[in-house]
């Protein structure tokens, strides 16, 4: 088995290395998380809700800490590292607080006596997550499994591995039973096997689209449910009624945070010709004006990619798409030294099927493309394998009636595209289905039961 290591993205030093988790220790953990599944369905949303408050407790407690790790093992700007575990604790108290109301039985009166519906908890809840929000993707997954009463084994990125047994210590600090949440130190070769193993319920993945395909493989096999949040290449619309400096403000960050990665980043910037050399202007200044550097500066605002291979991609990505006839109107460079950096880029794009407009671009690279009017807009939106999240920028009423023709999940008018855990988060197409967060998201690991009772009346 290959050791699992962490490496510093800013420096390319090695931080730790751990030795994978045997098979042995494996079937403990497995064992350990359905036992653990026996007992806690059977708590109370009372007593559920308690740890989640304690577990918002210690993230809060010690955000500084855990978000330094983000930013040591896959270069967050520290700033930012701190939002995200901050953003967790929030999740946990949302779901401390609502839990109980979303899986509430309900009265649906029928020929029975009485009958009603209610939500059965699944057992183990298999965690695949990705390493570009260290703890936002696994415990915005974990907190609404554990409130609905499954447990969670977590299989982390690779990459960040520290990150993944500070969010176990944080559970265990909140003083949950021990095996309702585990993380395991594995690569991806065991998943598979975890998949299909009887003790495991079901799995929610967040990454790749090649990886969601075969988690989804495996799970269908086993006739397992499964959530997948997978790629993204969200628009930015732009039109001529819009507020170009807003647009192009909101563009710059929708682009560059997370260092450019992130699958609800924005992607292609689709500008009508009334306005695009203003915004183009406004949005290519800012660009170029942002500060790249040390993450954990606090003046940083673009750090280094996580890890080499994607410098690699996305410098390849923009070569082929100069080929087709792009222009780099910003940046284009990786940078000199040591580290994973890339320049904040922004290319023009001559036609939709441009390499940097088809494919997702994970890093800090802008695809901006002009368009006729609205109707091309929404044309050259939706023309695309992608449907996780779109922003459009136009007056409230227009953009409200135009959501409904674009293909995303999520639709954002006049602000950036995030999730928060009041409202449902997923996509459409190949960006995945099933849905993370809100009441909705509670919802998907769980048996929705009828009940009906007799005799009829």
């Amino acid at each position: 088995m290959m050791p699992i290591v962490s490496i510093n993205p800013a420096t390319e030093e090695e931080l730790a290395r751990f030795e994978e988790e045997s098979p042995a220790a494996l079937e403990l953990k497995l064992d350990r998380a359905r036992s653990a599944f026996d007992a806690w369905r059977r708590t109370s949303f009372t007593t559920r809700a308690a740890h989640l408050t304690a577990l918002a407790g210690e993230l809060r407690a010690n955000h500084a800490d855990y978000a330094r790790l983000a930013t040591l093992e896959m270069g967050k700007p520290i700033a930012e590292a701190e939002s995200e575990v901050l953003k967790c604790a929030l999740a946990a108290d949302f779901f401390a607080e609502h839990g109980e109301r979303f899986l509430r039985a309900v009265d649906t009166p029928s020929n029975a006596a009485h009958s009603f519906v209610q939500w059965q908890p699944l057992g183990v809840i298999l965690a695949v997550m990705p390493w570009n929000f260290p703890f936002w993707q696994a415990l915005r997954a974990a907190i609404p499994a554990v409130m609905a009463g499954n447990v969670t084994l977590l299989k982390h990125a690779s990459n960040v591995p520290q990150c993944a047994l500070a969010i176990e210590r944080a559970f265990d600090r909140a003083g949950l039973p021990q095996g309702v949440f585990q993380t395991l130190m594995i690569s991806s070769a065991p998943v598979e096997r975890l998949i299909l193993d009887s003790r495991v319920s079901a799995v929610t993945l967040t990454g790749s689209e090649a990886a969601g395909a075969k988690v989804a493989a495996s799970a269908g096999s086993v006739l397992k449910k499964c959530v997948l949040e997978l790629g993204g290449s969200d628009p930015f619309i732009v039109l001529k009624d819009a507020d170009v400096d807003l647009a192009a403000e909101i563009a710059c960050r929708a682009r560059n945070q997370n260092n450019g990665q992130s699958c609800i980043a924005a992607k292609r910037f689709i500008v009508v010709e009334e306005v695009a050399d203003e915004f183009e202007r406004r949005f290519c200044a800012r660009v170029g004006a942002l500060r790249v550097g040390d993450p954990s500066d606090r003046s940083t605002e673009v750090g280094p990619l996580a890890r080499r291979d994607l410098v690699d991609s996305l410098h390849d990505q923009l070569r082929r798409s100069l080929a087709q006839g792009a222009r780099t109107l910003v940046g284009g460079h990786e940078l000199d030294g040591p580290g994973y950096y890339f320049e904040p880029t922004v290319a023009s794009a001559p036609a939709p099927d441009t390499v940097v407009m088809q494919e997702e671009t994970f890093g800090p690279l802008a695809a901006l493309i002009r368009v006729r009017d609205e109707a091309s807009a929404i044309r050259v939106a939706n023309q695309s394998q992608f449907g996780l999240g779109a922003a459009v920028f136009t007056s409230a009423h227009r953009g409200e009636q135009l959501a409904a023709q674009i293909e995303a999940g999520l639709v954002f008018i006049n602000g950036l595209v995030a999730s928060d855990p009041r409202l449902p988060f997923g996509g459409v197409k190949r960006s995945g289905y099933g849905r993370e967060l809100s009441e909705f998201g509670i919802r998907e690991f769980m048996n929705l039961q009828t009940v009906w009772v007799g005799p009829a009346s």
